[in-house]
């Protein structure tokens, strides 16, 4: 099969198309034609690595795991023995955060890992969602996002900010975004109650106050956004945000009782129920995807470039 390798760590330019054996399904797994993945910031994290603690989980000299890509969708190619949930023909999406691998033309995962069957009528391209709203999920769960919960939403317009936008609306909160400019009516209609411009405003400085705030992007921090929490509200964030502060300010307010801080990790437990969610949101026209670019597999390591500028919006595709 072809695959995109990164047999040592580096810039875009140490990934090589190459052909490499397709893997062979066990008796509980399936045997993924992939038709569609990501490039996500995650990948790209993995590929430098960066920070650098990443080394100690991904290898320290070499990655252990030559082949990235975590989002997937395409056809079951062939299924183990034991397998009775999917046939060959299936059209599936799902993750694939213990191995990767995604990043190849096949991929085998457990039968009941992260997997979903995928709504006839989304093309695999649009389907390629769920890492964003897995790590969306995540942090609406923690802050116990529902009906009538209020939340601003920071980096409404990435990967994980369109998907948390779409899942907090479908909980029933009200949605305040904030965003540049040019994604004001993206955001809106994506469900946003209301759009904030930060180039344009202090989204701090908006006079009105939230049950929670969500940092998508890890571009702001608690101490700027202090002033926006309600008496009893938290904020949340995906990454570890300036000088790494997220997660050690989460571990100083568990210590203290407030819980005024949350930095909820991904479990790999919860992605399966996340992409059951998300498909029947998909096929009930609540949730779509928001594509920025797509690329062919040659031209991943452009993918990989434009990722890294920080600038794309929703998700960036690769069709395999």
């Amino acid at each position: 099969m072809k695959a995109a390798i990164s047999a040592r760590y580096g810039s875009p330019d140490v990934l090589e198309i190459r052909e490499v054996p397709a893997p062979k399904p066990q008796a509980a797994e399936v045997l993924v034609r992939v038709h569609a993945t990501t490039v996500s910031r995650t990948d790209c994290g993995m590929l430098r690595p960066h920070p650098a603690f990443v080394r100690l989980g991904a290898g320290l000299l070499r990655p252990k795991l030559t082949i990235l890509g975590m989002d997937f969708a395409g056809r079951i190619e062939a299924v183990g023995s034991s397998v009775t949930s999917y046939k060959p023909g299936d059209r599936v999406f799902g993750l694939s955060p213990g191995v990767y691998g995604a990043h190849a033309e096949y991929l085998c995962l457990p039968e009941h890992g992260a997997l979903a069957s995928l709504p006839e009528g989304i093309p695999f391209g649009n389907a390629v969602v769920g890492e964003g709203a897995w790590y969306a999920d995540t942090d609406l769960r923690a802050l116990a996002v529902g009906p009538g919960h209020d939340i601003l939403i920071y980096g409404a317009s990435g990967a994980i900010g369109t998907a948390a936008v779409q899942l907090a609306k479908c909980r029933g909160a009200t949605v305040t975004a904030v965003v540049a400019t040019r994604h004001l009516d993206l955001v809106r209609s994506l469900g946003a109650d209301h759009a904030i411009d930060y180039t344009t405003q202090d989204f701090t400085r908006i006079g009105r106050t939230f049950d929670s705030v969500f940092d998508a992007v890890g571009k702001t921090t608690y101490f700027q956004c202090r002033r926006l929490l309600e008496p009893n509200g938290r904020f949340a964030a995906t990454d570890l945000g300036p000088w790494g502060q997220n997660p050690l300010l989460a571990i100083w307010s568990a210590i203290s009782g407030s819980r005024r801080v949350l930095f909820p990790l991904p479990r790999a437990g919860t992605a399966r129920a996340c992409l059951e969610f998300l498909a029947a949101r998909m096929a009930a026209g609540e949730y779509r995807a928001v594509v920025d670019r797509e690329y062919p597999l040659d031209a991943i390591a452009d993918a990989y470039r434009y990722v890294e500028t920080q600038q794309k919006t929703g998700i960036v595709v690769i069709n395999v």
